[in-house]
């Protein structure tokens, strides 16, 4: 073997030993935050960490300290997270030691992501799956240009994605493995089995190892070896890297190693362990040390490594300790990456023979966007050629744009959340779909652990740039797996926008601007609305508005303004989507009574004209269509107790679905369940008269 390789190996093995020694011989000290270390693990991490190249992205695990290391992270890099320094490369002090992100022109690119026990094989993915798309479109990959290794840049890149073999049961695997292997990706899926979950050990948790897992997966190389070997491991990878770079196709290395560290430094090996001495007999350390002594190394250089990477180590410590701290100002920034669209432009309301239908709007929009960005592109399930979509939402974009850039996906929503990430990640722009609100269970957990918090934990490096348009509410008995509301989870998540339109201007306008926001946006849209079929809701249809028009989030539209009037009693009616409807009809006769704020989006939420209306009108009605038990609506409800309270002559009143566990399937049933424009009117009635 090269030895230069092998000393640089070995050099970054005795790196990665000495910190974990460090760690432990200063416990009380490092022990603040909690931290887990690769000691064990280090040869098999090494060897791909070396082999990879700036236009490369990794994913690594919690354990990966020694990969770091090998695509040129410094000890002291590492330690300023460790120690949850203000100048963490990774995070800023946000998030624990080896949770990297990184954006340098000379080294891999890793994204946010999480703790990485199995979701981060998602979003890793999608990078795989958005270089393939690239390819395919011609797009330049500007990883690549912008590498300081000219002699390099020709080289495709891949993706490598790192986990532990316990991560491998998780149900989100399946969903990339099944993926990558469909469209045939390159990636690389590094599994380090050290046999352990945390105390709960191979043999009571897995039915096989991720190799043999990941032979039912038709088109998913597997390849096994001993992880611990430095040379094996490097000369394997060296040809998996290879081949992944040229066939573009995925292959999973199943790497068995020794774990001679803690599971973290919180979960002592002590407490449960009862294989250390048979783990230590598989030490990755003198086996590497001994082939540096096979390879014509002698003794005393050998010694120089050790005793340098261990005066480094130290050294670095030491400076990290006195490392500054963030300050309380550094925990309010980069919860969102700044959006240009700031004021609505354009024309809402050309001149046009006749309006459309909200569906069409938003079909429009994207057609738009599709046709002036190549970086743009659609998928979830059935949005493809054969049906554009459940409601025609995406009729005509796939025989217009080609199946490689609308195309369908397999049943699985965590999928189609989380690989957002990884296609946001490599400069695109992906429009996604869950085919109904009740069906976004499944993407929570890339939602929010994954979407939501990558440009706040990576300290503003990745933003997730990408939006998840979701069919929702009540309409023609849909039933109880087809009409659910779902806002009050989504504002709940923090680091997206939500958008909720009650009509096609809005959504079009709204669709265009989250094109252009770098933040993640779910987009709301009711499928009561889609056609304008439910009586009452032709208020939906619209002029379409012009190709540039673009409306801000966080600004609502006061739909029925009124003045304030001493001698009469007014109300402020505060709703979105469908209920924005059902008021403008239950005011009929009393329009110079009511003022209807319609919020457009849900976050932002237009605090300022919400609370500048009900202190003008002293009442106030907030119409949902959620059961109104711990929702949003409730939510707002307080926040205007709180803000006008000297200025309500009326307690706040809310009004939405009846708070049962489902909307059944009957008619009678559905239509006593939600809200309509008569109950809204009683309870509009009833609060002018309060």
């Amino acid at each position: 073997m090269n030895k230069k390789t092998l000393e640089k190996g070995f050099s970054l093995l005795c790196t990665a030993k000495a910190m974990a020694t460090l760690y432990e011989d200063n416990f009380k000290q490092v022990s603040k935050y909690v931290h887990a270390t690769s000691r064990g693990h280090e040869a098999i991490q090494c060897a791909v960490g070396m082999q990879l190249l700036p236009q490369d992205y990794a994913f690594p695990y919690y354990r990966d300290d020694a990969m770091l290391l090998s695509i040129g992270m410094r000890p002291y890099d590492l330690m300023l997270q460790l120690l949850a320094k203000k100048d963490d490369p990774f995070s800023g002090g946000r998030t624990y030691y080896s949770h990297p992100s990184l954006k340098d022109a000379d080294k891999p690119k890793i994204p946010h992501q999480s703790s990485a026990t199995g979701m981060q094989t998602i979003p890793a993915t999608g990078v795989a799956m958005g270089m393939k798309y690239k390819e395919i479109q011609g797009i330049e990959d500007q990883a690549a240009k912008d590498s300081p290794f000219e002699d390099t840049r020709d080289l495709n890149p891949i993706t490598v994605c790192s986990l532990g073999d316990a991560s491998v049961t998780e149900g989100e695997i399946a969903e990339a493995f099944q993926m990558a292997a469909l469209k045939q990706l390159p990636i690389l899926y590094l599994v380090q089995d050290n046999g352990w979950d945390i105390s709960a050990n191979e043999a009571e948790t897995r039915a096989q190892n991720a190799a043999e897992y990941a032979e039912g997966f038709k088109g998913l190389e597997a390849i096994s070896i001993d992880g611990a070997n430095f040379i094996e491991s490097y000369q394997t990878l060296e040809k998996v890297i290879k081949t992944i770079r040229d066939e573009r196709r995925p292959i999973l290395v199943h790497a068995k190693v020794p774990l001679l560290n803690h599971h973290t430094s919180g979960v002592r090996m002590e407490w449960y362990r009862d294989d250390l001495e048979e783990a230590r007999s598989r030490d990755p350390y003198p086996v590497l040390k001994q082939q540096l002594v096979d390879n014509g190394f002698s003794a005393e250089a050998i010694k120089k490594i050790e005793t340098d990477a261990i005066a480094k180590v130290k050294a670095d410590f030491e400076e990290a300790v006195q490392a500054e701290d963030p300050t309380p100002a550094d925990l309010f920034t980069h919860d969102f990456a700044p959006t240009p669209v700031t004021a609505e432009v354009g024309e809402r309301s050309p001149a046009r023979e006749e309006k459309v239908v909200m569906v069409d709007c938003a079909l429009f929009a994207v057609e738009e966007l599709m046709r002036e960005h190549k970086e743009c592109l659609l998928y979830g399930q059935d949005v493809g050629g054969r049906l554009g979509g459940v409601f025609r939402e995406a009729a005509t974009l796939a025989q217009k744009f080609g199946d490689d850039r609308v195309f369908n996906t397999p049943i699985q929503e965590a999928f189609i959340v989380g690989s957002t990430v990884g296609m946001s990640a490599v400069g695109l722009k992906p429009i996604v779909e869950v085919q109904f609100a009740d069906y976004i269970w499944p993407g929570l957990n890339q939602l929010f652990t994954e979407v939501s918090r990558s440009c706040y934990l990576s300290n503003g490096k990745w933003p997730v740039s990408m939006i998840l348009r979701v069919p929702i509410g009540a309409y023609g008995s849909g039933g109880p797996y087809h009409s659910s509301s779902v806002e009050s989870v989504l504002t709940n998540i923090r680091g997206i926008k939500i958008a909720y339109p009650s009509n096609g201007a809005d959504l079009k306008g709204l669709m265009k601007a989250a094109y252009h926001d770098p933040n993640p946006v779910v987009i709301l849209e009711h499928k009561g609305l889609y056609w304008s079929k439910v009586p009452g809701t032709k208020g939906a249809t619209s002029i379409e508005p012009s190709e540039d028009y673009m409306l801000p989030f966080g600004k609502a539209n006061v739909l029925q303004e009124i003045w304030k009037q001493d001698e009469k009693e007014t109300l402020t009616v505060i709703t979105y989507g469908m209920g924005t409807h059902w008021a403008m009809n239950a005011s009929e006769g009393r329009r110079e009574n009511i003022e209807i704020i319609d919020l457009r989006t849900l976050f932002p939420l237009d605090e300022e004209t919400i609370i500048e209306s009900v202190q003008k009108t002293g009442k106030c009605l907030i119409v949902t269509e959620e059961p109104v038990n711990n929702s949003f609506a409730r939510a707002i409800a307080g926040m205007i107790q709180e803000k006008c309270f000297k200025y309500l002559d009326a307690p706040v009143m809310v009004i939405g679905s009846e708070n049962m566990p489902a909307i059944p399937l009957n008619s009678t049933l559905e239509q006593t369940m939600i809200p309509s424009t008569e109950k809204v009117k009683v309870k509009i009635e009833e609060l002018l008269m309060f």
